[in-house]
């Protein structure tokens, strides 16, 4: 009997796996970025006196 079943080991590769495809994705490999379709880019507001 081992210290973890064979089913443990399977999970988390599955988990890293979809983890490390969300990470790529929000970081935007290529050219097109994930979290640039779901939020627009912010920007500043004028100065006001």
């Amino acid at each position: 009997m081992g210290l973890f079943k064979a089913d443990f080991y399977r999970f988390f590769a599955l988990g890293f796996a979809g983890g490390a495809l969300l990470v790529f994705g929000a970081m935007g490999i290529g050219n097109h970025a994930l979290s640039e379709s779901l939020v627009p880019p912010a920007q500043a507001a004028s100065p006001q006196h």
